[in-house]
């Protein structure tokens, strides 16, 4: 069973249709909407700050969401994927966004709507990321524009492919 823990007697908040794989975590000022999965070894820390998550959200495995103590907040907006070990601490993505594998976004950086962060890419503190984008890179750059295709193919599949796949599962855990 998933290790869901209030802090300070604020206890996370999930929306209809999630899933919650069994050994994620996730505690203290944590709301998600609808539609959304935590998979295997994720952590969302919801204890020193708020972390806000939009609907059709997955976060895949061993991703870790964070924030800072009394200063940055993590907001996640709709139609989000944040891939396998990606950290996002205390900074906000804005909807139909992709967070490539292994990627980091750092405090009190904006990654805009329909853009992809790829994977291994180092978002700096502070650094605003224009919407419809590709950045890549250490520290990530912009690589160019997106177009509608590639918002389609990329962002809406894989948003859209964890729905499916959460469904899997869910239909297990009521064994």
């Amino acid at each position: 069973m998933a290790m869901i823990l209030p802090v300070e007697g604020v206890l996370p908040q999930m929306g209809a249709n999630c899933f919650v794989a069994p050994n994620a975590t996730i505690v203290g000022d944590v709301i998600m909407g609808d539609d959304c999965s935590v998979w295997f070894n994720t952590v969302i820390r919801g204890d020193v700050n708020s972390i806000r998550i939009g609907n059709k959200v997955n976060i895949q495995d061993g991703a870790v969401l964070h924030c800072t103590y009394q200063k940055t907040k993590t907001i996640i907006g709709n139609n989000v994927s944040i891939g396998h070990n990606a950290i996002v601490h205390g900074c906000t993505i804005h909807d139909n966004v992709l967070i490539g594998m292994g990627s980091i976004v750092m405090d009190n950086a904006e990654v805009g709507s329909n853009s992809i962060i790829a994977a291994g890419a180092v978002v700096l503190e502070g650094t605003k990321i224009e919407s419809g984008v590709i950045y890549a890179g250490v520290p990530a750059k912009k690589i160019k524009n997106i177009n509608e295709e590639l918002i389609k193919g990329q962002i809406d599949r894989i948003a859209n492919n964890y729905l499916h796949y959460a469904s899997w599962f869910k239909n297990e855990n009521d064994i």
